[in-house]
């Protein structure tokens, strides 16, 4: 069984906190706790704007807190994002999310993220191998 608190994890594991442009990702779950899947959550700047495009990786996203929208930039859909609203990237979407509010979300990446990733010019994350 693994537990583990958040409030723990931002004060004592700072390896476990990764941040960029304008968001922060406390990653609960990673690749080398064996679930198959990495937990994830993460704050964007409100008056943010993020183009990703995860080509190795599915991610679902829940919002818990704020106000924002995704746009699907192959289809030019764009859907509001609240709290309550869960997205899923099960074509390994290319997408842009803003965030009008600071946004609080929990993400699940398949393959799970190791924690060492930066995205890459194009948004996405490379493929780590073993």
């Amino acid at each position: 069984m693994i537990v583990r608190d958040f409030n723990d994890i931002t004060k004592t594991d700072p390896s476990r906190v990764v941040s960029d442009a304008k968001w922060t990702s406390v990653r609960m779950l990673l690749a080398d706790d064996g679930m198959g899947f990495s937990f994830h959550i993460t704050f964007l700047e409100a008056g943010s704007e993020h183009t990703f495009h995860y080509k190795n990786h599915f991610e679902s996203v829940y919002c818990m807190q704020g106000k924002g929208s995704i746009t699907d930039l192959a289809t030019g859909e764009t859907h509001e994002i609240k709290p309550g609203v869960m997205y899923a990237l099960n074509e390994h979407d290319k997408h842009v999310l803003r965030a009008e509010e600071e946004l609080v979300m929990a993400c699940c990446f398949n393959p799970p993220v190791t924690g060492n990733e930066v995205h890459q010019a194009d948004g996405s994350y490379a493929l780590e191998t073993a």
